[in-house]
């Protein structure tokens, strides 16, 4: 009991004074932190310096930062590619409808506008025979890759044989890109290669030139075609060389072989798409509201001639050509519709023979033929637009646009190469070059110009 109240007092004294030092403590604290608050003027100096040095320190870094932030922004540059591919592919999901409201173009027909948009940026009118310039045909290669990257995931499924582990073999199906478009994309390269390497061929070309109409009046009717917003060609006097003549010759049937095998590619993927129900409810119940009572009387004949009936006809001006184009191709529509018609009470059935019917309908799809010959680079008639316009199919859209971009190309260039080849033969009239000033061509440069460097048709279709 003693050692319990000792030990309560001993305690009671410690707590009181802790309590009765803890204030003398604090004030003797607060003191030494004033004086260590308050620095003598060397210390202000040093501070002061220090101040500055920091500050100093600090803009340096901040250029720094800036130099290196300049820098990654020019290191970003190149990604500019990566925009103009996003903006491409943004507009094609878009269907070209920047408001995004879904009121816009099937993909198929904006893939379809691009390519041909892009075509049209790139070669324009190319009224000269000329190179492209190195910043335009990159990006042709660039921008044509993106859009042809698409073919890519087009694919069907094809059988193919795998072996298991015990060595039996099992057929299964693969992926592989679709049929078309594998044959005829790189086929469809090689030409497009092909016609750029023929436009490189005029870079070093002294022997022909093109003047403005401004600064040739005089010679004004001497252009071939009624293009006037094409420049003059211009020849020397005495026509141009032998050698270049030929050289001339061979480029243009080279192209000419570009231009056949870009046809015949558009013509097969046309006849793959469906006529759409819009154009068939345009059309008239027979063959002979569509053609006309002359035309007609002049297909169904009993003897009938192509060339001559073609010799019969205004083919004078572009317009007057696509409107028999056009006749044609919607009576051959509506004569098939008529051979293949189940419903016979339906209101296109008539009393005309099933053999008659396909008799005109061959004689018409001849004459068709003889006009895509003789008038390659006419402008897309009605049932091609309302098949480009209609068609749902991007494998079909791809090969369509980029085959009739190409055909274009071909044809324009194999103009302006008869341009002047023209030139030189009015040249040649007025004033004939005398035999001696010829340049002499061996039997080896003539039989190089007309097998080696003018390739065939079967050349450009070898990748079917």
């Amino acid at each position: 009991m003693v050692r319990t109240l000792t030990r309560r007092q001993s305690i009671q004294s410690s707590r009181s004074f802790h309590i009765n030092r803890t204030p003398e403590n604090s004030a003797r604290r607060q003191q030494q932190q004033q004086q260590n608050l308050i620095p003598d003027c060397n210390d202000v100096v040093h501070v002061a310096d220090n101040l500055q040095s920091r500050s100093i320190d600090t803009r340096n870094t901040e250029d720094q930062s800036m130099e290196h932030q300049n820098a990654g922004e020019s290191a970003e540059r190149p990604q500019s590619d990566m925009e103009q591919m996003k903006e491409r592919f943004a507009k094609l999901l878009l269907g070209e409808d920047m408001s995004g409201g879904g009121k816009g173009v099937s993909s198929a027909l904006a893939l379809s506008n691009a390519v041909t948009n892009l075509a049209a940026s790139i070669f324009g009118e190319q009224g000269k025979l000329k190179p492209l310039a190195p910043e335009r045909k990159e990006r042709w290669r660039k921008e044509m890759d993106w859009l042809l990257s698409v073919t890519d995931h087009i694919v069907e499924f094809v059988p193919s044989q795998q072996k298991s582990k015990d060595g039996t073999n099992m057929e299964i199906m693969v992926t592989r890109q679709r049929s078309d478009l594998l044959v005829n994309i790189p086929g469809l390269g090689r030409l497009d290669t092909l016609l750029i390497e023929t436009l490189e061929n005029f870079g070093q070309e002294k022997e022909f030139w093109y003047v403005s109409k401004n600064d040739d009046q005089e010679n004004e009717n001497n252009q071939r075609d009624e293009k006037w917003w094409h420049p003059i060609v211009k020849v020397p006097a005495n026509g141009l060389s032998e050698k270049s003549r030929r050289w001339l010759q061979s480029q243009k049937d080279s192209i000419s072989q570009v231009l056949k095998a870009a046809m015949n590619i558009n013509a097969e993927v046309l006849s793959e798409i469906e006529i759409p129900e819009s154009y068939i409810d345009s059309l008239p119940k027979n063959g002979r509201a569509s053609l006309g009572d002359s035309i007609y009387k002049s297909i169904t004949v009993e003897y009938f001639d192509p060339a001559q009936f073609l010799s019969t006809m205004d083919l004078s001006t572009e317009h007057k050509v696509l409107d028999l184009k056009n006749r044609i191709e919607a009576s051959i529509v509506i004569w098939k519709r008529k051979m293949h018609q189940k419903d016979g009470r339906s209101s296109w059935g008539s009393g005309i023979s099933l053999e008659k019917r396909e008799l005109f309908e061959e004689r018409a799809e001849t004459i068709l033929l003889l006009l895509k010959q003789r008038f390659p680079g006419l402008p897309q008639s009605a049932l091609d637009i309302s098949k480009i316009q209609e068609n749902r199919d991007i494998g079909h859209a791809i090969l369509e646009s980029y085959s009739r971009i190409l055909e274009s190309l071909a044809f324009t260039v194999m103009s302006r190469i008869e341009d002047v080849l023209y030139a030189d033969s009015l040249a040649q009239t007025s004033s004939p070059p005398a035999r001696s000033e010829m340049s002499p061509v061996t039997d080896e440069d003539a039989a190089r110009l007309s097998s080696s460097e003018t390739p065939t048709l079967s050349d450009f279709m070898g990748w079917i």
